[in-house]
């Protein structure tokens, strides 16, 4: 575990982070097969941000989890900074997750009963942070992500985009080498989603963060450095 984790630190501009290749995914409904990823595979470069685009259904959200160790793809290959992942264990995998890899999903996910402050501040104390450390780590993100004036309002408190700022707050608490984005403007209408898109793809670049995003909408896949697409379960 202690090679991945220290390798993916010192990776270069040029080196990939990511691999994933000939992956495939097999769900079992009702007994019978059923198929979403059919193979094909992609690479993320250090630094730089990818858009995953595909019709609904077409398996971005399946390959998004695979790629971020929720889940473990039926057969395929995924390599962090050159190390296989598919047989480590799963104490390794969570701390992998922790440590080197955040999630910012299209709704928010934020814990009700927790105040913005809070929820950005859970991840990292779960990695080991002290409390003091964490909240003055957490109040940084909160401002640079224009919501540290929520920092004491519960989610329901707040409005879309401001939830969705704070989860992105969350996903880079501890400053993850890979941003894995679901749809993450998906629930926003139009002029919060531009706000918040652009919020995100700042504060990847200021943080020198590999970012792979799936979205539908063309306009923001324009922003990426570069674009995969997925159709039929085939990863292009």
């Amino acid at each position: 575990m202690a090679s991945i984790l220290n390798s993916l630190s010192k990776i270069s501009r040029k080196d990939i982070v990511m691999s994933v290749r000939n992956i495939k995914k097999i769900f079992v409904e009702g007994g019978q097969p059923l198929k979403v990823l059919h193979g094909g595979g992609f690479e993320l470069y250090r630094g730089e941000i990818v858009a995953l685009v595909g019709q609904s259904g077409s398996g971005k959200t399946t390959l998004l989890q695979c790629a971020g160790l929720l889940d473990k793809p039926t057969s395929g290959d995924i390599f962090i900074n050159g190390h296989p992942v598919d047989k480590i264990s799963e104490e390794t995998r969570t701390m992998l997750r922790r440590q080197k890899i955040g999630f910012v999903y299209q709704k928010h996910n934020l814990l009700s009963d927790f105040t913005a402050l809070e929820n950005v501040v859970l991840p990292m104390m779960a990695n080991g942070v002290k409390e003091e450390e964490a909240c003055a780590i957490a109040m940084k993100l909160l401002k640079a992500t224009n919501v540290a004036h929520r920092s004491n309002h519960l989610p329901s408190e707040m409005s879309g985009g401001e939830q969705q700022r704070v989860a992105i707050a969350r996903a880079i608490a501890n400053a993850p080498e890979i941003l894995l984005a679901d749809e993450p403007t998906g629930s926003l209408d139009p002029q919060n989603a531009a706000n918040v898109f652009d919020l995100l793809l700042d504060l990847v670049r200021k943080n020198k963060m590999t970012m792979l995003f799936v979205t539908h909408d063309m306009n923001l896949a324009k922003h990426a450095d570069r674009i995969i697409t997925i159709k039929d379960g085939i990863v292009k």
